[in-house]
């Protein structure tokens, strides 16, 4: 944490948490068979760089608001495409599981599975983390930003909670982790629709990969 360069004092949360699980999900994309994929890697690629280079301008710039705002829209753009290549290329698995003439191995099945339910769990929790109570920067500096989820800490009493906790990253990769392999909630309670929707859809997408997907790729490679 830290202050801006400003006339004003702002708390940001580091952002290198964020940048690590960018690199992750571009590293995962190289595990779809290019068949599969919709889009070249060299996409995925250019717009992880945009995004790398505007989490180390958030830092040297003490959070300025421009750069915040520039984020938003970055990652916004990133979280789409990635969320509509995900599913892509979950259909695409799917039908090449099922077409007679199959020629994806189980192998590349079971990888590609892997590589999606890994990207479902680190794409959503970037989501949950950008807009729950109005993003990292209203959450840590207390403003009244309106929660999707209610967390265990916001209720807990006072001696086992430290004053003005607020949720960081790792609580949302923790929320999508659950999610993913409960396909429910656990002890993080979401409150408004749109969070209740987006825990469905990904549950939804986790279960797929799973139960079809998954366990197609565990059969062709014990047979």
């Amino acid at each position: 944490m830290s202050q801006d360069s400003g006339s004003e004092n702002v708390l940001f949360e580091k952002r290198w948490p964020v940048g690590l699980t960018v690199i992750i999900v571009l590293a995962l994309l190289t595990l779809i068979p290019e068949r599969v994929s919709i889009l070249p890697l060299w996409v995925g690629y250019v717009i992880g760089v945009f995004i790398l280079v505007q989490l180390i301008a958030i830092g040297y710039t003490k959070a300025n608001h421009r750069w915040i705002r520039i984020e938003n829209y970055i990652l916004g753009i990133f979280l789409l495409f990635s969320a509509l290549g995900n599913l892509s290329n979950l259909q695409h698995l799917v039908v090449e599981m099922l077409l007679p003439t199959n020629t994806i191995s189980g192998l590349q099945l079971l990888a590609s599975s892997i590589s999606i339910w890994i990207q479902n769990i680190l794409m959503f929790s970037l989501l949950y983390w950008q807009i729950d109570r109005g993003g990292p920067e209203s959450r840590i500096n207390y403003s009244k930003g309106k929660p999707d989820w209610l967390f265990p800490q916001d209720t807990a009493p006072e001696e086992y909670v430290r004053q003005n906790w607020n949720p960081v990253f790792v609580d949302y990769l923790y929320l999508g982790y659950s999610t993913s392999t409960a396909f429910s909630t656990t002890d993080v309670i979401p409150i408004t629709s749109r969070a209740k929707l987006l825990m469905m859809l990904q549950s939804f997408i986790s279960l797929v990969v799973i139960v079809v997907v998954g366990a197609r790729a565990i059969n062709i490679l014990g047979s």
